[in-house]
């Protein structure tokens, strides 16, 4: 499969393995055609997660993973692009319908937003929160006593 991909993306792919769990990181131009590739041609019928890591030094701060989950061959793959802050990427909803909520809860959590998803909005917090808990610059003790103060007037307790 690896080698199939190679041949047809040359150099925007690079396959690795690490402790036995294979994953390859694509150049995020060539996302939507490799998820679409891996659901029709490979079978990665299952969208198990999304989810993003941040590194705040890096130029490209984040890692944007899918974990997608073959039936068929019993198999496990990540998928990784790296995106600069403010960067959007196209949506999976297309390809697979588990991927409106994950896709969500990323935006929610880092703010990267998707291109073309259905309804891109808070899943976990509500409209009014500032900021996105899973950035390593989110300062939680500002923003809970903020919003706390302002929606619930009240004190944290924090």
């Amino acid at each position: 499969m690896i080698a199939k991909l190679k041949g047809m993306y040359g150099s925007g792919i690079e396959p690795l393995t690490y402790l036995g769990q294979n994953y390859m990181v694509v150049d995020r131009s060539l996302i939507p055609e490799i998820l679409q590739v891996l659901r029709n041609e490979e079978q990665f019928d299952y969208c198990v997660d999304i989810t993003a890591v941040h590194y705040p030094q890096r130029e490209k701060q984040f890692d944007l993973v899918w974990v997608l989950y073959s039936y068929a061959r019993n198999e496990r793959i990540r998928v990784k692009t790296q995106i600069v802050d403010g960067e959007s990427v196209a949506s999976s909803v297309p390809i697979w319908a588990t991927a409106n909520w994950l896709e969500r809860e990323v935006y929610d959590m880092f703010g990267i937003k998707f291109d073309g998803h259905p309804d891109m909005k808070r899943i976990l917090l509500p409209e009014g929160w500032k900021g996105h808990p899973l950035r390593k610059d989110y300062s939680i003790l500002k923003q809970d006593d903020e919003w706390v103060q302002i929606n619930l007037g009240i004190e944290s307790g924090q």
